[in-house]
């Protein structure tokens, strides 16, 4: 299998009541067609400083934010290929570059900061990256199941269903078992849509007629506010009768 390693485009994000995802699936269903991964449960390690300088920033809404993650598309085991991600906004574009490599060279290098056994810009993005961010370290592990697709009239266009999204801080192992505090309500779909250009019409149209608006969400930064941040501020959560 051929991996994507560098992506530039527009993402966008909105929640869906499960009649509006079915709608979405009826009326795109001669359109889109699902991508190599399909269906599957993709398992997400972020990595971020004692203080959660990162996603503190990026909550923040800066003009430039960027972000450190290891992923993989199912259970992993030693030897399994895994994605190493820098994941950078500037000016509401996204830019992602990302690593595949076995799970064990991924923990030497980001984990243990042993030297990686090949160098290519990603790579040294990413190096630069450790050492800007001293003493940064993996600080959750989000799981979501994902259906992934594509526009087979425009292969750039790239629309994905997450549900079921589950959040920790414990067992930060991209092999270990599913589970979590969930991060969205039942019955809600977090829809993404990811583009190079402007929303292609037949899209913008779905949209407005069944009154679907975009949403400013994050899996790490939801997360965050609404468990980490009583970790590293205790106080804050004792509430008083």
């Amino acid at each position: 299998m051929s991996y994507q390693d560098v992506f530039e485009r527009y993402e966008y994000k909105f929640f869906l009541t499960p009649s509006q995802k079915k709608e979405l699936l009826e009326e795109t269903k001669d359109r889109l067609v699902l991508d190599q991964y399909g269906r599957t449960t993709i398992r997400n390690i972020y990595y971020d400083t004692d203080s959660f300088r990162l996603i503190r920033d990026s909550l923040d809404h800066p003009v430039y934010k960027e972000k450190l993650r290891v992923r993989s598309y199912q259970r992993t085991d030693e030897s399994d290929t895994v994605f190493v991600e820098i994941k950078k906004k500037f000016e509401s574009v996204v830019y992602k570059r990302r690593v595949a490599i076995p799970k064990t060279a991924a923990c030497d290098w980001i984990d243990k900061r042993r030297e990686i056994s090949f160098k290519n810009q990603i790579t040294s993005e990413i190096d630069y990256f450790l050492r800007f961010y001293e003493g940064i370290e993996a600080k959750a592990f989000i799981t979501y199941e994902r259906e992934a697709y594509f526009d087979k009239e425009d292969p750039g266009f790239r629309l994905t269903l997450d549900e079921n999204i589950l959040a920790r801080n414990t067992e930060l192992d991209l092999g270990s078992d599913i589970w979590g505090h969930s991060l969205l309500p039942s019955g809600t779909t977090l829809m993404e849509i990811k583009i190079s250009g402007a929303m292609p019409m037949w899209m913008a149209h779905f949209l407005s007629e069944n009154n679907i608006r975009k949403v400013t969400y994050s899996k790490y930064g939801t997360y965050y506010k609404e468990h980490l941040i009583a970790d590293q501020y205790p106080e804050r959560s004792v509430y008083y009768a």
